[in-house]
């Protein structure tokens, strides 16, 4: 890669951002396709030898592997930089020395930390959870409809709060420069717990957007249904919200459930509305593990689970081409089946025997 005295500077401002001319057309006109690419060899979480089930970001510096840069030579020629700093450096190169059609970002994906649905999830158990309980509000005790965090969920995100300020004061990471968090309230509460009081840079405050397609998989079970935007707007009134979103929750049906390839292009909608109009390059999401899981996908990363208030980033390359074929807009939901009471017993397949001896249908899975 050739450097060019532009990169000699330590600059944030030039991020390979589209302008509207380039977002919406390509040489010779024409519909535009942005595609993502995962950009490896920078993080553990993109090795394949790394478990995400024993990783914590915390105890690994973010996932940042140890390496030199090609741009080390010219930005810190007697090795005093950190690796964070180094790293910066040299995104900051990617960014300047692309084509127009060529962008890169680092993307922050935090799960949400522990939410009362979660522990009542570990309560019930994850077939029972999913055949009754998780279409309930509560149980008269706790209510888990669009989940609050537990006392523990709030600690995991004060644990990443104490992270990130470590990481600004002594590592000289870059301070994220967009937020953006899902609608449902325990992301709203994760995020506001992890940013808020940080010594930020006062061109990046923690103002975070909240986007309604950055929520979790949207199934039939009541802590994937959004409060109002009434709800939000007066809870975290600093927060800001996007353009179009609804007073009430349009999309959680209660009947059906969103196919995974229905979310995919839902996740890819999202990436491109926000790498076509934010040229920042460094961002945070605060989402969901199905969520998180799904951009993934779409970004050709290899599959990492995060537990709750796990962090996972991600050196992302975007590309916008000309689309000279027709893609598909659409996905046809799909029913999930569920017990009236609570079931007899679980099946082998992660099912449930409900009382009415009718059998359910879908598949238990962890909840997100």
């Amino acid at each position: 890669m050739a450097l060019s005295q532009a990169t000699a500077a330590w600059e944030w401002d030039k991020s390979g951002y589209w302008n509207d001319r380039q977002r919406t057309l390509c040489s010779g006109g024409g519909q535009t396709l942005i595609k993502y690419e995962t950009v490896t060899g920078f993080f553990l979480q993109d090795q394949p030898d790394t478990d995400s089930k024993k990783f914590d970001y915390a105890k690994n510096n973010f996932g940042l592997m140890n390496r030199t840069y090609e741009t080390d030579a010219r930005f810190d020629p007697s090795g005093v930089k950190t690796q964070w700093q180094r790293f910066a450096y040299y995104v900051n190169t990617l960014n300047q020395e692309a084509d127009p059609r060529t962008q890169y970002k680092v993307l922050f994906m935090g799960r949400h930390g522990e939410g009362y649905h979660n522990a009542a999830e570990s309560y019930y158990g994850t077939p029972a959870w999913n055949c009754y309980y998780a279409e309930l509000d509560g149980n008269g005790t706790v209510t888990w409809a669009d989940a609050r965090v537990t006392e523990a969920g709030a600690a995991e995100a004060v644990k990443a709060h104490n992270f990130w300020a470590s990481q600004l004061a002594a590592q000289g990471q870059p301070a994220i420069q967009s937020y953006y968090t899902s609608p449902l309230t325990r992301c709203l509460q994760t995020a506001n717990l992890t940013f808020s009081g940080l010594d930020l840079p006062a061109e990046s405050p923690f103002v975070p957007t909240v986007k309604e397609f950055l929520r979790e998989d949207i199934s039939i079970h009541t802590c994937d249904r959004r409060s109002s935007k009434t709800y939000i707007q007066t809870s975290f009134p600093t927060f800001k919200i996007e353009a179009g979103f609804t007073e009430l929750d349009e999309l959680w049906r209660g009947t059906e459930g969103e196919p995974e390839a229905a979310q995919a292009i839902r996740s890819k909608a999202l990436l491109d509305d926000i790498f076509s109009h934010d040229d920042n390059t460094w961002l945070s999401f605060t989402s969901h593990s199905g969520q998180i899981r799904s951009i993934l996908s779409v970004l050709g990363h290899r599959s990492f689970s995060l537990s709750t208030g796990q962090v996972i980033p991600v050196l992302v390359k975007a590309q916008n081409f000309r689309n000279e074929t027709a893609t598909t807009t659409s996905v046809a939901w799909e029913a999930e089946a569920t017990c009236h009471s609570p079931p007899v017993t679980s099946l082998s397949n992660g099912g449930c025997v409900c009382s009415s001896t009718t059998v359910a249908t879908n598949t238990a899975t962890a909840t997100p």
